[in-house]
Protein backbone atom coordinates (compact mmCIF):
# COMPACT_ATOMS: atom_id res chain seq x y z
CA UNK A 1 0.00 0.00 0.00
CA UNK A 2 1.48 3.34 -1.07
CA UNK A 3 0.47 6.39 0.95
CA UNK A 4 1.16 9.68 -0.87
CA UNK A 5 2.83 12.32 1.27
CA UNK A 6 2.17 15.96 0.40
CA UNK A 7 5.39 17.84 1.01
CA UNK A 8 5.00 20.95 3.18
CA UNK A 9 7.26 23.96 3.66
CA UNK A 10 9.76 23.11 6.36
CA UNK A 11 8.53 23.94 9.88
CA UNK A 12 5.29 25.51 8.63
CA UNK A 13 2.57 25.52 11.30
CA UNK A 14 -1.06 24.59 11.69
CA UNK A 15 -2.95 24.53 15.00
CA UNK A 16 -6.29 22.96 15.97
CA UNK A 17 -8.03 24.10 19.18
CA UNK A 18 -11.10 22.31 20.57
CA UNK A 19 -13.42 24.76 22.33
CA UNK A 20 -16.09 23.82 24.86
CA UNK A 21 -19.52 25.46 24.64
CA UNK A 22 -20.75 26.19 28.17
CA UNK A 23 -24.25 27.05 29.38
CA UNK A 24 -23.77 30.32 31.25
CA UNK A 25 -26.56 29.53 33.72
CA UNK A 26 -25.64 26.00 34.75
CA UNK A 27 -21.91 26.05 33.82
CA UNK A 28 -22.53 22.60 32.31
CA UNK A 29 -21.50 21.80 28.78
CA UNK A 30 -24.23 22.89 26.39
CA UNK A 31 -26.93 20.36 25.61
CA UNK A 32 -28.78 19.85 22.36
CA UNK A 33 -27.32 20.80 19.00
CA UNK A 34 -25.38 23.87 20.06
CA UNK A 35 -22.40 23.39 17.74
CA UNK A 36 -24.61 22.66 14.73
CA UNK A 37 -26.64 25.84 15.32
CA UNK A 38 -23.54 28.01 15.70
CA UNK A 39 -21.76 26.53 12.70
CA UNK A 40 -24.89 26.85 10.56
CA UNK A 41 -24.98 30.55 11.44
CA UNK A 42 -21.32 30.81 10.43
CA UNK A 43 -22.01 29.04 7.13
CA UNK A 44 -20.99 25.48 7.98
CA UNK A 45 -24.06 23.24 8.29
CA UNK A 46 -23.66 19.54 7.62
CA UNK A 47 -26.10 19.66 4.72
CA UNK A 48 -24.01 22.11 2.73
CA UNK A 49 -21.65 25.05 2.97
CA UNK A 50 -18.57 25.27 5.09
CA UNK A 51 -16.51 27.53 7.29
CA UNK A 52 -12.83 27.23 6.42
CA UNK A 53 -11.63 27.43 10.00
CA UNK A 54 -14.39 26.16 12.33
CA UNK A 55 -15.89 22.69 12.32
CA UNK A 56 -17.78 20.04 14.24
CA UNK A 57 -16.11 17.62 16.60
CA UNK A 58 -17.51 14.45 18.19
CA UNK A 59 -19.79 16.27 20.64
CA UNK A 60 -22.34 19.00 19.95
CA UNK A 61 -20.84 20.94 22.87
CA UNK A 62 -17.52 21.38 21.04
CA UNK A 63 -16.34 23.42 18.07
CA UNK A 64 -12.84 23.00 16.70
CA UNK A 65 -11.13 26.08 15.32
CA UNK A 66 -8.20 25.61 12.97
CA UNK A 67 -5.60 27.78 11.31
CA UNK A 68 -4.52 27.88 7.74
CA UNK A 69 -0.92 27.08 6.86
CA UNK A 70 1.17 29.54 8.85
CA UNK A 71 4.85 30.44 8.90
CA UNK A 72 5.23 31.77 12.44
CA UNK A 73 3.67 31.18 15.83
CA UNK A 74 2.45 34.76 15.94
CA UNK A 75 0.64 34.28 12.63
CA UNK A 76 -1.00 31.06 13.86
CA UNK A 77 -2.20 32.66 17.09
CA UNK A 78 -3.65 35.65 15.23
CA UNK A 79 -5.38 33.28 12.80
CA UNK A 80 -7.03 31.38 15.67
CA UNK A 81 -8.01 34.58 17.46
CA UNK A 82 -10.05 35.81 14.51
CA UNK A 83 -12.05 32.59 14.24
CA UNK A 84 -12.59 32.37 18.00
CA UNK A 85 -14.19 35.81 17.99
CA UNK A 86 -16.66 34.69 15.33
CA UNK A 87 -17.56 31.61 17.36
CA UNK A 88 -17.74 33.61 20.60
CA UNK A 89 -20.21 36.13 19.19
CA UNK A 90 -22.50 33.38 17.88
CA UNK A 91 -22.25 31.47 21.17
CA UNK A 92 -23.09 34.50 23.31
CA UNK A 93 -26.25 35.08 21.28
CA UNK A 94 -27.35 31.68 22.57
CA UNK A 95 -26.39 32.22 26.21
CA UNK A 96 -23.21 30.18 25.85
CA UNK A 97 -19.62 30.86 26.83
CA UNK A 98 -16.31 29.44 25.60
CA UNK A 99 -13.56 27.70 27.47
CA UNK A 100 -10.95 25.01 26.90
CA UNK A 101 -9.71 22.32 29.27
CA UNK A 102 -8.85 18.66 28.85
CA UNK A 103 -12.13 17.69 30.51
CA UNK A 104 -15.14 19.61 31.79
CA UNK A 105 -14.93 19.54 35.60
CA UNK A 106 -18.36 18.04 36.25
CA UNK A 107 -20.59 17.47 33.19
CA UNK A 108 -21.73 13.86 32.77
CA UNK A 109 -20.74 12.61 29.31
CA UNK A 110 -24.02 10.67 29.07
CA UNK A 111 -25.91 13.98 28.75
CA UNK A 112 -24.07 14.96 25.59
CA UNK A 113 -25.36 14.69 22.03
CA UNK A 114 -23.15 13.29 19.27
CA UNK A 115 -22.60 15.45 16.19
CA UNK A 116 -24.64 14.38 13.13
CA UNK A 117 -21.70 13.11 11.10
CA UNK A 118 -21.73 9.53 9.75
CA UNK A 119 -18.05 9.25 10.68
CA UNK A 120 -18.87 9.83 14.35
CA UNK A 121 -21.89 7.52 14.23
CA UNK A 122 -19.63 4.74 12.97
CA UNK A 123 -17.07 5.47 15.69
CA UNK A 124 -19.74 5.12 18.37
CA UNK A 125 -21.08 1.94 16.80
CA UNK A 126 -17.62 0.38 16.58
CA UNK A 127 -16.18 1.51 19.92
CA UNK A 128 -19.36 1.77 22.02
CA UNK A 129 -18.70 3.02 25.57
CA UNK A 130 -15.04 3.75 24.84
CA UNK A 131 -16.04 6.36 22.25
CA UNK A 132 -19.28 7.51 23.86
CA UNK A 133 -17.43 8.82 26.93
CA UNK A 134 -14.91 10.86 24.90
CA UNK A 135 -15.92 14.13 26.53
CA UNK A 136 -12.35 15.36 26.18
CA UNK A 137 -10.72 18.33 24.50
CA UNK A 138 -7.22 18.96 23.20
CA UNK A 139 -4.83 21.00 21.09
CA UNK A 140 -3.10 19.62 18.01
CA UNK A 141 -0.06 21.21 16.36
CA UNK A 142 1.06 20.36 12.82
CA UNK A 143 4.62 21.12 11.75
CA UNK A 144 5.56 20.81 8.09
CA UNK A 145 8.19 18.41 6.79
CA UNK A 146 9.31 18.00 3.21
CA UNK A 147 9.50 14.24 2.79
CA UNK A 148 7.99 11.05 4.20
CA UNK A 149 11.51 9.73 4.80
CA UNK A 150 11.89 12.35 7.53
CA UNK A 151 8.45 11.97 9.08
CA UNK A 152 8.85 8.61 10.84
CA UNK A 153 12.30 9.30 12.39
CA UNK A 154 10.98 12.64 13.65
CA UNK A 155 7.86 10.98 15.13
CA UNK A 156 10.04 8.40 16.88
CA UNK A 157 12.36 11.04 18.32
CA UNK A 158 9.48 13.27 19.47
CA UNK A 159 8.17 10.52 21.77
CA UNK A 160 10.93 11.49 24.21
CA UNK A 161 9.15 14.83 24.69
CA UNK A 162 5.65 13.49 25.31
CA UNK A 163 5.94 14.01 29.10
CA UNK A 164 7.11 17.59 28.56
CA UNK A 165 4.05 18.54 26.52
CA UNK A 166 1.60 16.55 28.62
CA UNK A 167 2.77 17.87 31.99
CA UNK A 168 2.84 21.48 30.89
CA UNK A 169 -0.57 21.30 29.19
CA UNK A 170 -2.28 19.15 31.83
CA UNK A 171 -5.75 20.62 32.33
CA UNK A 172 -8.01 17.70 33.25
CA UNK A 173 -7.74 17.03 36.98
CA UNK A 174 -11.52 16.59 37.35
CA UNK A 175 -13.83 14.00 35.80
CA UNK A 176 -17.61 14.17 36.33
CA UNK A 177 -17.27 16.13 39.58
CA UNK A 178 -14.42 14.12 41.09
CA UNK A 179 -10.77 15.05 41.51
CA UNK A 180 -8.98 12.19 39.77
CA UNK A 181 -5.61 12.85 41.40
CA UNK A 182 -4.14 13.20 37.90
CA UNK A 183 -2.92 16.23 36.03
CA UNK A 184 -4.32 14.76 32.79
CA UNK A 185 -7.31 12.45 33.07
CA UNK A 186 -7.99 13.20 29.39
CA UNK A 187 -4.91 11.32 28.27
CA UNK A 188 -6.02 8.18 30.11
CA UNK A 189 -9.59 8.38 28.79
CA UNK A 190 -8.34 8.75 25.23
CA UNK A 191 -5.99 5.78 25.56
CA UNK A 192 -9.09 3.59 25.82
CA UNK A 193 -9.42 3.65 22.03
CA UNK A 194 -7.36 0.86 20.44
CA UNK A 195 -5.70 3.15 17.87
CA UNK A 196 -5.02 6.06 20.24
CA UNK A 197 -2.17 6.75 22.62
CA UNK A 198 1.53 6.23 22.05
CA UNK A 199 2.73 5.65 18.48
CA UNK A 200 4.36 2.40 17.47
CA UNK A 201 8.06 2.75 16.79
CA UNK A 202 8.49 2.08 13.08
CA UNK A 203 11.63 1.76 10.99
CA UNK A 204 10.58 4.13 8.21
CA UNK A 205 7.88 5.19 5.76
CA UNK A 206 7.59 1.77 4.11
CA UNK A 207 7.08 0.22 7.54
CA UNK A 208 4.34 2.78 8.22
CA UNK A 209 2.67 1.96 4.90
CA UNK A 210 2.75 -1.78 5.67
CA UNK A 211 1.29 -1.21 9.12
CA UNK A 212 -1.55 0.92 7.77
CA UNK A 213 -2.25 -1.67 5.07
CA UNK A 214 -2.50 -4.37 7.74
CA UNK A 215 -4.92 -2.32 9.83
CA UNK A 216 -7.11 -1.51 6.84
CA UNK A 217 -7.05 -5.08 5.47
CA UNK A 218 -7.97 -6.42 8.91
CA UNK A 219 -10.82 -3.85 9.09
CA UNK A 220 -9.38 -2.36 12.27
CA UNK A 221 -9.61 1.03 10.55
CA UNK A 222 -11.16 2.20 7.29
CA UNK A 223 -8.80 5.16 6.82
CA UNK A 224 -5.50 6.26 8.33
CA UNK A 225 -7.35 9.22 9.83
CA UNK A 226 -8.58 6.75 12.46
CA UNK A 227 -5.08 6.31 13.90
CA UNK A 228 -5.03 8.87 16.72
CA UNK A 229 -1.50 8.55 18.07
CA UNK A 230 -0.04 11.15 20.44
CA UNK A 231 2.42 11.98 17.65
CA UNK A 232 1.70 10.89 14.09
CA UNK A 233 2.61 11.65 10.49
CA UNK A 234 -0.18 13.35 8.56
CA UNK A 235 0.39 12.45 4.90
CA UNK A 236 -2.38 14.66 3.49
CA UNK A 237 -1.00 17.81 5.13
CA UNK A 238 2.66 16.81 4.86
CA UNK A 239 3.21 17.31 8.58
CA UNK A 240 4.16 15.71 11.82
CA UNK A 241 1.17 16.21 14.10
CA UNK A 242 1.62 16.52 17.87
CA UNK A 243 -1.67 15.52 19.50
CA UNK A 244 -0.35 15.16 23.04
CA UNK A 245 -1.59 18.32 24.67
CA UNK A 246 -4.65 18.63 26.88
CA UNK A 247 -6.91 21.54 26.02
CA UNK A 248 -5.16 24.83 26.71
CA UNK A 249 -7.33 27.59 28.20
CA UNK A 250 -5.71 30.60 26.52
CA UNK A 251 -4.09 31.69 23.27
CA UNK A 252 -1.20 32.76 25.47
CA UNK A 253 -0.64 29.07 26.25
CA UNK A 254 -1.37 27.92 22.71
CA UNK A 255 1.65 29.97 21.72
CA UNK A 256 4.13 28.01 23.85
CA UNK A 257 2.75 24.69 22.52
CA UNK A 258 3.15 25.88 18.93
CA UNK A 259 6.61 27.30 19.57
CA UNK A 260 7.89 24.21 21.36
CA UNK A 261 6.51 21.97 18.60
CA UNK A 262 7.96 24.07 15.80
CA UNK A 263 11.38 24.36 17.44
CA UNK A 264 11.68 20.64 18.20
CA UNK A 265 10.73 19.57 14.67
CA UNK A 266 13.10 22.16 13.21
CA UNK A 267 15.91 20.87 15.44
CA UNK A 268 15.29 17.26 14.40
CA UNK A 269 14.99 18.27 10.74
CA UNK A 270 18.38 19.94 10.98
CA UNK A 271 19.96 16.88 12.56
CA UNK A 272 18.67 14.69 9.75
CA UNK A 273 20.07 17.12 7.19
CA UNK A 274 23.50 16.74 8.82
CA UNK A 275 23.30 12.97 8.44
CA UNK A 276 22.61 12.16 12.08
CA UNK A 277 20.49 9.21 13.13
CA UNK A 278 17.74 10.49 15.40
CA UNK A 279 17.37 8.83 18.82
CA UNK A 280 14.54 6.36 19.35
CA UNK A 281 13.68 6.09 23.05
CA UNK A 282 12.78 2.69 24.48
CA UNK A 283 9.04 2.09 24.33
CA UNK A 284 8.76 1.14 27.98
CA UNK A 285 10.54 4.36 29.01
CA UNK A 286 8.19 6.45 26.88
CA UNK A 287 5.15 4.70 28.37
CA UNK A 288 6.34 5.15 31.95
CA UNK A 289 7.29 8.79 31.43
CA UNK A 290 3.90 9.54 29.90
CA UNK A 291 2.20 8.00 32.91
CA UNK A 292 4.36 10.02 35.32
CA UNK A 293 3.47 13.24 33.50
CA UNK A 294 -0.25 12.37 33.47
CA UNK A 295 -0.13 11.62 37.19
CA UNK A 296 2.23 14.22 38.63
CA UNK A 297 2.40 16.94 35.97
CA UNK A 298 5.42 19.18 36.16
CA UNK A 299 6.38 17.67 39.51
CA UNK A 300 7.13 14.32 37.81
CA UNK A 301 10.54 12.69 37.83
CA UNK A 302 11.17 11.29 34.36
CA UNK A 303 13.40 8.37 33.43
CA UNK A 304 16.48 9.39 31.48
CA UNK A 305 18.01 6.08 30.40
CA UNK A 306 17.99 2.30 30.74
CA UNK A 307 19.87 2.45 34.03
CA UNK A 308 16.80 4.02 35.64
CA UNK A 309 18.34 7.43 36.27
CA UNK A 310 15.68 10.09 36.78
CA UNK A 311 15.52 13.87 36.75
CA UNK A 312 12.88 16.45 37.68
CA UNK A 313 10.69 17.25 34.68
CA UNK A 314 10.76 20.89 35.76
CA UNK A 315 14.52 20.95 35.23
CA UNK A 316 14.23 19.13 31.90
CA UNK A 317 11.73 21.71 30.64
CA UNK A 318 13.89 24.59 31.78
CA UNK A 319 16.96 23.14 30.05
CA UNK A 320 14.99 22.34 26.90
CA UNK A 321 13.91 25.96 26.49
CA UNK A 322 17.53 27.08 26.85
CA UNK A 323 18.69 24.51 24.28
CA UNK A 324 16.01 25.52 21.76
CA UNK A 325 16.36 29.30 22.16
CA UNK A 326 18.79 29.72 19.22
CA UNK A 327 16.32 27.88 16.98
CA UNK A 328 13.45 29.98 18.33
CA UNK A 329 15.40 33.11 17.47
CA UNK A 330 15.69 31.97 13.85
CA UNK A 331 11.99 31.08 13.72
CA UNK A 332 10.86 34.30 15.39
CA UNK A 333 9.20 32.67 18.41
CA UNK A 334 11.58 33.35 21.28
CA UNK A 335 9.04 35.11 23.50
CA UNK A 336 6.45 32.38 22.89
CA UNK A 337 8.95 29.60 23.71
CA UNK A 338 9.90 31.38 26.93
CA UNK A 339 6.28 31.10 28.07
CA UNK A 340 7.16 27.52 29.00
CA UNK A 341 9.17 28.95 31.91
CA UNK A 342 6.31 31.28 32.75
CA UNK A 343 3.89 28.36 33.07
CA UNK A 344 6.41 26.52 35.25
CA UNK A 345 6.24 29.52 37.58
CA UNK A 346 2.51 30.24 37.68
CA UNK A 347 1.36 26.65 37.31
CA UNK A 348 -0.27 24.65 34.49
CA UNK A 349 -4.04 24.62 34.23
CA UNK A 350 -4.50 21.51 36.39
CA UNK A 351 -2.81 23.33 39.29
CA UNK A 352 -4.75 26.53 38.66
CA UNK A 353 -8.07 24.65 38.57
CA UNK A 354 -7.33 22.88 41.85
CA UNK A 355 -6.32 26.17 43.47
CA UNK A 356 -9.62 27.78 42.45
CA UNK A 357 -11.62 24.80 43.73
CA UNK A 358 -9.75 24.80 47.06
CA UNK A 359 -10.30 28.54 47.51
CA UNK A 360 -14.05 28.08 46.95
CA UNK A 361 -14.83 25.11 49.14
CA UNK A 362 -14.64 22.62 46.29
CA UNK A 363 -17.30 24.41 44.19
CA UNK A 364 -16.43 23.34 40.64
CA UNK A 365 -18.68 25.95 39.04
CA UNK A 366 -16.04 28.47 40.12
CA UNK A 367 -13.47 26.44 38.19
CA UNK A 368 -15.61 26.76 35.05
CA UNK A 369 -15.93 30.50 35.67
CA UNK A 370 -12.16 30.81 36.01
CA UNK A 371 -11.56 28.88 32.80
CA UNK A 372 -13.99 31.08 30.87
CA UNK A 373 -12.35 34.18 32.35
CA UNK A 374 -8.90 32.97 31.36
CA UNK A 375 -9.99 32.47 27.76
CA UNK A 376 -11.88 35.77 27.64
CA UNK A 377 -8.93 37.73 29.06
CA UNK A 378 -6.21 35.62 27.43
CA UNK A 379 -4.42 35.46 30.76
CA UNK A 380 -3.74 32.41 32.96
CA UNK A 381 -4.80 33.01 36.56
CA UNK A 382 -1.86 32.29 38.85
CA UNK A 383 -2.18 29.15 40.97
CA UNK A 384 -1.50 29.34 44.71
CA UNK A 385 1.02 26.55 44.16
CA UNK A 386 1.93 24.34 41.24
CA UNK A 387 0.88 21.01 42.74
Amino acid sequence: MQIPFTSSPRSSLGVEWELELVDLETRQLARGRAASEILAELGAPYDGGEHPKAKHELLESCIEVITGVCTTVDEAVADLAGTVEEVRAAAERRGLGLMCSGTHPFTDWATQEISPNPRYAKLIEDMQWLARRLQIFGVHVHVGVRSPEKAIPIVNALTAYIPHFLALSGSSPFWMGTDTGLSSARSKVFEGLPTAGLPYQLSGWEDFERFMETLISAQTISTIREVWWDVRPHPQFGTVELRICDGLPTLHEISWAAALSQCLVEMLNGQLDKGYTLPMPKGWTVRENKWRAARYGIEAEIILDETGRTAPLRDALDELVDDLTPIAERLGCTSELCRVKEILEIGPSYARQRAVAAANGGDLTTVVDSLMAEMRNNAPIRAVAAT
